[in-house]
């Protein structure tokens, strides 16, 4: 069973925005796989599937960006997964250009409220995690507004392009090969 996390904010308002690139992503993945994110459990929207011959639940707290830990303890403790070795993150980098991906086994949150939430609550920061980049904030803007603000169409492209990579990433992670992932798809 392999646990995978688009991090995101719930409302309706927040679509389309940098910091929803997650759920964005989440959404690609169940896409593609054929899986259904229908259930309401564990402060979030859940959905089980198979990919590439592995069990997977697809998550997307529901519980805002900054309280995602509270969601991703109840998923691993109900699936009695290990929170290091079965357990992705998928989430929104500014310090990357706009459809960047790193993937990384274990890290500080770097500033990122969600993935601070997530260590606190799993009392490890050994995860993996794929980090989307979103883009510098401009210069004298509010770091909230900028995450916060939606995509150009441009961007949303490339971050398009990008979940198609993620979902080819994710293929390796659920079969135990981060390594793997992380040559082929950090750049």
């Amino acid at each position: 069973m392999y646990i995978i996390v688009g991090l995101g904010n719930p409302e309706k308002k927040y679509d389309n925005t940098r910091h929803n690139v997650g759920f964005i992503t989440i959404d690609k993945i169940a896409q593609k796989y054929g899986i259904d994110i229908v259930e309401r459990k564990f402060k979030a929207m859940v959905g089980r599937g198979v990919i590439e011959g592995q069990k997977v639940v697809l998550v997307k707290p529901l519980t805002y960006m900054n309280l995602s830990g509270e969601s991703v303890r109840e998923v691993v403790d109900y699936f009695k997964v290990d929170g290091q070795t079965e357990v992705c993150i998928i989430y929104d980098d500014t310090s990357m250009d706009v459809g960047k991906i790193r993937i990384r086994k274990k890290g500080s949150a770097g500033g990122h409220n969600g993935i601070k939430s997530i260590i606190s609550h799993l009392g490890s920061d050994t995860f993996v995690r794929v980090k989307v980049g979103i883009g510098e904030k401009p210069a004298k803007f509010d770091l909230a507004d900028y995450v916060l603000g939606h995509f150009t169409e441009e961007e949303r492209s490339a971050i398009d392009e990008t979940a198609d990579k993620v979902c080819e990433a994710v293929k390796l992670l659920v079969w135990g090969e981060p390594d793997e992932a992380m040559n082929r798809f950090n750049g």
